[in-house]
């Protein structure tokens, strides 16, 4: 063992270099079930930030869907998100380049690749989100967003018939729509919508229709939602129950409809809710009609917890992730994406048993934990009596000290839009700086 050199802040040589970061680390988002098997989203900068989808199979095998040519993406509301559906190995996703909505068979083949994608919706100026499967009609109902004629684009929820790829309207009239979910018997749909100048974190409508023999939607009612109500992300659970998260008492809780009545199912003072940027976000799932696995937030900390909706009681599980987003639950166990100050973005499984099993890192990149700089959660007095909330990277390297007197240069780093925070979750970035003697504050 040698003795760390004295040098100044900000002189260190690190081994995080920009080109390292970039080769080793791929994005990870978009996670799904159908059946045992498990897929997710890999956004990969060495093809050109090509997403491409990635199935998880029974016999543990990873292997790429998306052949080559394709990009696995929508820009409806440009940020895009809910670009694919699979169900019973049948994937259905946006392709970037025409922003058609693609067919792709890959049930009982040993190379899916060899399946060519084939185009389900007719060319044209339109882009489509957040897919849901209509196995009772044999359609998908979906958002479109029509950039057809002159002047803003126009949003409305469209089923799209399997066999002739006819795109129906099944809702208009609103600036916005997102999240349509179909009851299990195909009797009911759901769905949130919204309006200028309205974001769906301020206010959003959640509606339930009837869906009649011809598959048109009759006796459309508001049930919760407002200029000042934020609902997020509406899903009916096994026996038909229509659970949603609401922001009324200024916390995104968990309600459910019952009888024409919401109730709310575990009231905390925390956030379960997420601002709805994209599509597809899910923090949320059912992994039996009686039980719910979530994630929520509190002081900048995400938890993992399993809810007793007949008890209405709360068991957290513990997890070494401090960050936890895109929960997918089924009977099969709980998907979800976690990071800490020691992990980067990980796609990881939970078993009903509680074992978690670590399918996929976002970043190959392994640092020596001298290298590792752990944020400490801080506050500070702000204007008008408030106060601030950050994390603070110290400086940190094996083989570098200062000489003691000397502070270390201070980074401080602010994250955009009022919308958005930040969290402890491994960010190799900070740890570009931290490495080479700068402190960092990751203002919150």
């Amino acid at each position: 063992m040698t003795s760390p050199t004295v040098a100044p802040y900000g002189s260190w040589k690190s081994p995080v270099t920009a080109d390292l970061i970039v080769a080793g680390t791929i994005g990870l988002g978009s996670l799904a079930w159908d059946g045992p098997d498990i897929y997710w989203l890999e956004g990969r900068p060495a093809e050109q930030g090509r997403n491409v989808l990635v199935q998880l199979s029974t016999d543990g095998q990873q292997r790429d869907i998306t052949p080559a040519g394709f990009n696995v993406r929508t820009r409806v509301h440009e940020y895009g998100g809910g670009a694919y559906l699979v169900h019973h190995g049948t994937v259905y996703f946006s392709n970037f380049a025409d922003q058609r909505i693609y067919r792709q068979v890959i049930s009982g083949t040993s190379a899916p690749t060899a399946v060519p994608p084939e185009p389900l919706t007719p060319p044209g100026q339109f882009r489509y989100a957040d897919a849901i499967l209509d196995s009772h009609r044999q359609r998908l109902i979906c958002v479109r967003e029509d950039h057809s004629t002159p002047g803003e684009a126009v949003n409305t929820l469209v089923s799209i018939d399997l066999a002739t790829g006819t795109v129906q309207v099944l809702v208009a009239g609103a600036d916005f729509y997102a999240s349509p979910s179909l009851s299990p018997d195909g009797m009911q749909l759901c769905w949130i919508s919204w309006n200028h100048p309205e974001m769906p974190w301020d206010g959003t409508e959640l509606f339930v229709a009837q869906v009649n023999s011809a598959g048109f939607l009759t006796d459309i009612t508001k049930i919760a939602g407002g200029l000042a109500e934020s609902i997020f992300q509406p899903q009916w659970s096994p026996e038909g129950i229509l659970y949603f998260v609401s922001d009324r008492t200024n916390w995104w809780n968990l309600y459910r409809y019952i009888a024409g009545q919401s109730e709310i199912v575990d009231e905390m003072t925390a956030e379960i809710g997420l601002p709805q940027w994209v599509f597809g976000m899910s923090t949320y799932g059912f992994t039996a009609e009686d039980e719910i696995f979530c994630t929520y937030t509190t002081s900048g900390q995400w938890y993992l917890a399993r809810l007793n909706l007949k008890a209405k009681t709360r068991q957290t599980i513990a997890t070494p992730y401090t960050s936890i987003s895109s929960v997918q639950a089924s009977r099969n166990g709980v998907l979800f994406l976690g990071s800490s100050p020691t992990e980067p973005s990980t796609v990881v499984k939970l078993t009903l048993t509680g074992d978690l099993t670590v399918l996929k890192r976002s970043s190959t990149l392994e640092l020596e934990g001298g290298y590792l700089s752990i944020p400490q959660s801080i506050e500070f007095p702000t204007t008008k009596g408030k106060m601030a909330y950050g994390f603070f990277y110290p400086p940190t390297h094996p083989g570098y000290r200062a000489d003691g007197i000397e502070k270390p240069p201070l980074i401080v780093k602010s994250h955009g839009g009022p919308t958005a925070a930040t969290s402890s979750a491994l960010n190799l970035k900070i740890q570009y700086w931290t490495s080479r003697g700068f402190a960092v504050l990751d203002v919150n």
